[in-house]
């Protein structure tokens, strides 16, 4: 089953690629210090909007995703592709590029 993104153009990753909101950082510090774009570290964490439907193995069968549509995730810092649609940042990566889910 192929869940799709919820945006204007309909996003249908292939295989084991998904298509996750990465989730932003507070833009402040402890200190109330306002931290400019450049200081910021790359997001990590990101919700997953889309799923395609699974890496195909060598003899053809189709090996079920281990993410799902709403999991909060965890990802590698420079995995995936970044894209903008309809005024929204997103992450396209694999499977593989996820190292974690959060509870």
């Amino acid at each position: 089953m192929v869940t799709k993104a919820r945006t204007t153009t309909q996003l249908e990753p292939l295989g084991d690629h998904i298509v996750v909101k990465p989730i932003r950082r507070e833009e402040m510090t402890k200190g109330g210090i306002i931290l400019p774009d450049t200081a910021k570290e790359k997001p990590q964490e990101g919700e997953v909007i889309a799923v395609g439907p699974g890496r195909l193995t060598e003899d053809g069968r189709r090996m079920e995703m281990e993410v799902k549509k709403g999991d909060k995730v965890v990802y590698a810092k420079y995995a995936g592709t970044e894209i903008k649609l309809d005024d929204e940042e997103l992450l396209i990566l694999r499977e593989s590029d996820v190292l974690a889910k959060m509870a």
